[in-house]
């Protein structure tokens, strides 16, 4: 089972994803920037 985020760390990964969403137009730039954002907040 995997162990839940903080509430804080979880907003902020959201936000992150959402400016990156908004500011990358390469598909498969956007989901290593994603990814890269999820492995260095675990």
């Amino acid at each position: 089972m995997r162990k839940k985020r903080p509430k804080s760390l979880r907003k902020y990964i959201r936000l992150q994803k959402a400016k990156i969403r908004r500011d990358v137009i390469d598909l498969k730039k956007e989901k290593e920037l994603i990814d890269n954002l999820k492995a260095k907040k675990r």
